[in-house]
């Protein structure tokens, strides 16, 4: 299931993203409001913090449910009991205080998404290419494509954020699980670089992922 943490905490964020993948959930982490609302159309479920610091975090939440219905598990601190009800009002399918321990919040997990009937959306279709994060298949225009498992989680992240130019620092640290505040070496480069250049020649066209110039990539659906 693709997860969506949204925290203002780097340190909460990495803690949470960790326990998710322990748990084998696909988790990837934002630190403000307006990166959720840019993504979260393609994944299953939004952990979402309250108290964000660029958008009030009740209205992300609203604007979110009000797009769809992907299920929303919000956070809260203990003494902000307001904040919690607003957020259910504002559309959270749960809301949790803080201080919580992780199994609380996967029962919780658990218990939302099975009001949902588990995971959703596990094909995602840009263009003429399709990516089903269950049976971990892709196809182009109808033609099967066959990636490595690292090729797959790399084509599913671009594609996940269509027009957005991702570092390589940033996929090394969501993707290759990358110490977030270590630098980025040459060999950690080439190693994106011939994940990408492996993609584009299944493809058989460099244009579906195009190279930022000292920045990192872009998937392009045009």
């Amino acid at each position: 299931m693709r997860v969506l943490v949204v925290e203002g905490e780097k340190d909460q964020s990495e803690l949470l993203i960790d326990g998710l993948r322990r748990h084998g959930h696909d988790a990837i982490a934002v630190g403000s409001g307006a990166e959720a609302l840019n993504i979260f159309e393609n994944v299953d479920l939004v952990l979402l913090d309250l108290g964000l610091s660029d958008i009030d975090g009740i209205e992300v939440c609203r604007r979110i449910r009000a797009a769809g219905d992907t299920p929303i598990i919000s956070f809260a601190e203990k003494a902000a009991e307001l904040d919690r009800i607003l957020g259910l009002q504002a559309g959270a399918d749960d809301c949790l205080e803080r201080p919580y321990s992780f199994r609380e919040l996967i029962a919780r997990i658990d218990a939302v998404m099975r009001r949902f009937g588990g995971q959703r959306r596990p094909l995602l279709s840009r263009g003429g290419l399709s990516l089903d994060s269950e049976s971990r298949k892709v196809g182009l225009y109808g033609r099967a494509i066959e990636l490595t498992r690292k090729e797959f989680d790399l084509l599913h992240y671009l594609a996940s954020r269509p027009g957005v130019v991702v570092s390589r620092q940033r996929l090394m640290i969501d993707l290759w699980g990358h110490p977030a505040g270590a630098g980025l070496s040459a060999q950690a480069s080439r190693t994106i670089d011939t994940h990408v250049s492996s993609i584009r020649s299944k493809l058989r066209e460099s244009g579906w992922i195009l190279t930022v110039r000292g920045v990192g990539f872009r998937f392009c659906q045009d």
